[in-house]
């Protein structure tokens, strides 16, 4: 962002997708699009408009253009990976979270994770999961930091 009034606009719009009110976050995010048009705002501004307009095709082009643009930035994959969550494609957000998670260490995203409940596969697939070499394999795995 080139100058403090966008900074300051951008920052609103963060303040406001923090507080849930995404509307005043897209009415923030747009203005600043008008001053500066950076891959980050049109990343957040992409998930606004498909929460509060429904444009979700318009949404996941604008996030795929940033991550074309900024490859390593891990907010780009936590927007697309929401907007894929409101169009009720879970796998999909999935797969972009972890994608993201490769890039950089984001706690939005290890949270969006945690609240899917993502559970690794078992170490033994070819055994149930409620199988005890398979549960005690993972928690040893686990503590030696291997999985």
């Amino acid at each position: 962002m080139r100058d403090t009034e966008s900074k300051g606009i951008f920052t609103k719009g963060l303040e406001g997708l923090a507080q849930g009110d995404t509307l005043l976050a897209l009415g923030f995010f747009e203005k600043v699009r008008q001053m500066d048009n950076s891959p980050v705002v049109d990343s957040y501004y992409a998930f606004c408009i498909a929460k509060e307009r429904g444009q979700v095709s318009k949404a996941i082009s604008l996030c795929e253009e940033s991550i074309k643009r900024e490859p390593n930035n891990s907010l780009h994959y936590l927007n697309l990976g929401r907007i894929h969550l409101l169009k009720n494609n879970k796998t999909e957000a999935i797969r972009i979270f972890r994608e993201g998670l490769n890039f950089e260490e984001n706690q939005q995203i290890v949270e969006e994770l945690k609240r899917l409940e993502i559970r690794k596969p078992s170490v033994f697939r070819f055994l149930k999961r409620s199988n005890p070499i398979n549960k005690y394999f993972g928690i040893i795995l686990k503590k030696l930091r291997l999985r």
